[in-house]
């Protein structure tokens, strides 16, 4: 597999950012949550510091992601309605939008809150603003409500492609599994 994209198919540049980031906005999400619920500790600091870590790491995968976007070329859209291509590219928008949103409430509630940002106890990030802890619940409140979001347009993007793979039969799931290969002929089996 190529590393770059062709005519029929994502390379493994794109394939790797692309289920690199997913499971990572996953798991961060779902650990963001599990972790308000522990109790004070200082296992519950460094838990909630692994989380901004990763949070930061994933806004650094999403720069590369699109600054490899500009040098790769796109395979072309599978034949679809016009409305399906157009939801497909508006629901990828959003999706990028939010990756981006999610990291970066985060990193805006921290400030508010007045904690200090590290990156794995490396080195520490400016804060976004000023302290205010009225202002962090709002903050804090959008943050989650930002990953809620994401994953209702993850469901409509992951219904999409196994739709497409299931009945339409085509190549859009194919061409961006880790491991699959596009068929040559785009046309359906059956469809000749």
């Amino acid at each position: 597999m190529s590393l770059r994209s062709d005519d029929r198919q994502w390379g493994s540049v794109a394939r790797f950012f692309h289920w690199t980031m997913a499971l990572g906005i996953l798991g961060n999400g779902v650990w963001g949550l599990l972790m308000t619920e522990m109790k004070p500790s200082m296992s519950k600091i460094n838990v909630y510091a692994l989380h901004k870590s990763f949070g930061l790491t994933l806004l650094a995968l999403l720069l590369l992601r699109l600054l490899w976007r500009t040098v790769d070329r796109r395979p072309p859209d599978e034949p679809a309605p016009r409305w399906q291509q157009r939801a497909a590219h508006l629901v990828h928008g959003v999706l990028y939008v939010l990756i981006a949103a999610i990291p970066l409430s985060g990193w805006w509630y921290n400030s508010l809150h007045g904690f200090p940002l590290q990156w794995f106890k490396l080195f520490n990030l400016p804060p976004l603003a000023g302290k205010n802890i009225d202002a962090s619940q709002f903050a804090h409140a959008v943050h989650e409500s930002l990953f809620w979001l994401l994953l209702l347009v993850l469901m409509a993007h992951v219904g999409a492609a196994l739709k497409h793979h299931a009945f339409d039969k085509d190549n859009v799931l194919r061409r961006m599994l880790p491991f699959g290969r596009a068929r040559h002929d785009s046309t359906p089996p059956g469809e000749s």
